[in-house]
């Protein structure tokens, strides 16, 4: 966990950083504003926010449709986690960062997504977790991409929120193939089984962290290893749902 000594250093060193190279929107180029420092606030706004969506899976909801606790979905399969967080929809122009971080290799926009997420998390005001496990990659493709998607983005939440990153914990077992162009169904059978615990967890609260929360299948796979294991709780924070319609609610 960052102490405080820790903390303090790395506030005067960003301070530090910001006198001698101011930062700049990683959308528009104008200067970054604080305390996200690498977007601007006018940019900041034109995110794809997620406002009406389930409070189990973060699925959006047709604007005005609210659901007390889940999701028709959710209520017919429900996810092995507890809850999802995404604050924005997989839309542009965040998932032109979110693609050019993740297949790209621009670390620093996962450093503004990761901040992004850590605020929006941190302004719910709700108990927070013992530690947050990125998602984990397959070696083969860890070696592939030079680095862990989830990790950066964890890093900066490690530091904002003061929660530490645990990512030996889980490891993925058997590579898998890429999800993007598969259903749901698909997604379920080609992560069943791919992971698996290291050790036996200490946690009783956790937060799984990933880009982008589509079906739920690989973060429901993961939770699953970790319910069974002893976790009372485990939510799933990401920085974009993506979905292919809208949901009604209740009105």
């Amino acid at each position: 966990m960052v102490n405080g000594w820790t903390a303090g250093w790395n506030a005067l060193a960003r301070r530090t950083q910001c006198w001698i190279l101011p930062p700049s929107c990683v959308l528009c180029g104008d200067r970054g504003q604080s305390p996200l420092l690498d977007i601007c606030a006018p940019c900041a706004a034109d995110l794809p926010l997620n406002p009406s969506a389930c409070p189990r899976c973060a699925q959006p909801l047709l604007p005005g449709f609210v659901v007390p606790g889940a999701c028709a979905r959710c209520l017919s399969r429900p996810h092995p986690f507890d809850r999802a967080l995404a604050p924005f929809l997989y839309d542009y122009p965040l998932d032109h960062l979110i693609h050019a971080f993740k297949y790209g290799a621009v670390l620093a926009y996962g450093r503004v997504l990761g901040t992004l997420l850590a605020h929006y998390v941190c302004a719910r005001g709700e108990p927070q977790p013992q530690a947050l496990l990125p998602v984990p990659l397959h070696p083969k493709r860890h070696r592939e991409r030079g680095f862990n998607q989830a990790h950066e983005l964890a890093r900066p939440m490690a530091e904002l929120l003061e929660i530490p990153i645990d990512d030996t914990l889980c490891r993925r077992r058997r590579a898998t193939e890429d999800q993007t162009e598969l259903n749901a169904a698909q997604r379920r059978r080609n992560v069943r089984n791919a992971f698996c615990l290291t050790r036996k967890p200490q946690y009783t609260h956790v937060a799984l962290i990933d880009d982008v929360l589509t079906t739920g299948s690989t973060a429901g796979e993961v939770a699953k290893i970790l319910k069974l294991q002893g976790v009372e709780r485990v939510e799933v924070w990401a920085i974009a749902r993506a979905a292919s319609q809208l949901q009604k609610g209740s009105p």
